[in-house]
């Protein structure tokens, strides 16, 4: 590998220095079957569930390093702790970023259950039973950072996250809304690939998320004119990021049967009452017959009728006589 110019901006050394992790985590078995969109909803909401414990899970007891009640434990919140520091300061802004409330929204919403109450889920508890090691080493690595003396190496973390959620996040939407059947127009259960504006809170369209990346790689080169120092470790820590996020689609079960196909949701049948053909083929005999006899015995016509007329009063008497 040929040594980076560091003189280069760092959005512009990210950029180049990631391709190839880029790339890697692009075709892992995990991130193609997303793309796809032949998980099964429930692989899906799994994979959303992991990817909260990653953004905003705080003091899990699944992770076996550090102190429980660290506030460092997730990825927001090491941002927030660290929110003034002059390489983070200028990507900073959770009312633009912040993943981790979408998240659970979507979460609640595909499980049908209360914000409240989706971390009892049965899901949620099988996850927490057979917790991802990829889950333990990724906030593992996180806390490591918010925790050391330069959390410089956070940026890289932002760059892998948020600016692949505003990219190719915005594929997997669309993905994911015809696979399970979601409304874009309303967004619900699709809430994690939203953003709103820069400027305002209004929906971004894909030309404002461009604007927002802009602003991102802006404030990235602005923190790498700290020195080559912060690019390189920058630049160093995206790789292993998208190590992290590789290892997290390869905690998704990508090996479903064909019975378990995500459940696409569609319009029901009307439910038109069917009779047997045999049936059919009598009620059509019948009515051929009836024409048959009214038409040979005179009953058309106005005389005719005046004939059908004498002809039921005739069966009334005789009938009524042979009850009594």
């Amino acid at each position: 590998m040929s040594t980076p110019d560091l003189s280069l901006p760092l959005a512009t050394l990210l950029r180049e220095g990631t391709r190839k992790a880029h790339e890697t985590v692009e075709n892992s078995e995990g991130a193609l079957a997303l793309l796809s969109g032949r998980l099964p909803k429930e692989e899906y909401i799994r994979y959303l569930m992991m990817l909260w414990h990653v953004y905003e899970c705080v003091g899990d007891p699944k992770l076996s390093f550090g102190t429980s009640n660290s506030p460092h434990s997730a990825f927001e919140q090491a941002l927030e702790h660290h929110a003034t520091h002059p390489t983070l300061e200028p990507t900073y802004n959770p009312t633009l970023l912040a993943r981790g409330p979408p998240l659970a929204a979507d979460i609640s919403f595909l499980l049908d259950v209360p914000e409240s109450s989706w971390k009892s889920h049965p899901i949620h508890i099988q996850l927490l039973k057979e917790w991802p090691q990829a889950l333990t080493d990724y906030v593992g690595r996180v806390r490591e950072l918010a925790d050391s003396p330069d959390p410089s190496p956070l940026l890289a973390h932002s760059y892998v996250r948020y600016l692949g959620d505003l990219s190719g996040g915005q594929i997997i939407r669309r993905t994911i809304g015809k696979a399970y059947g979601l409304d874009e127009a309303l967004g619900q259960g699709l809430t994690f690939y939203a953003f709103k504006e820069l400027t305002s809170a209004k929906p971004a369209t894909q030309g404002e998320m461009k604007h927002i990346k802009d602003w991102f790689r802006a404030g990235m080169n602005k923190a790498g004119e700290q020195g080559e120092k912060v690019k390189a470790s920058v630049v160093n820590e995206a790789n292993i990021a998208f190590e992290l996020n590789t290892a997290v689609f390869t905690a998704i079960n990508t090996d479903v049967e064909e019975s378990k196909e995500i459940p696409i949701i569609v319009e029901q049948p009307s439910q038109e009452k069917t009779y047997p053909i045999s049936q059919v083929i009598a009620v059509v005999a019948a009515v051929c017959l009836a024409h048959f006899v009214l038409v040979t015995g005179g009953f058309t016509g106005d005389r005719g009728f005046e004939k059908l007329v004498a002809v039921q009063q005739w069966f009334s008497t005789h009938t009524g006589s042979a009850s009594e």
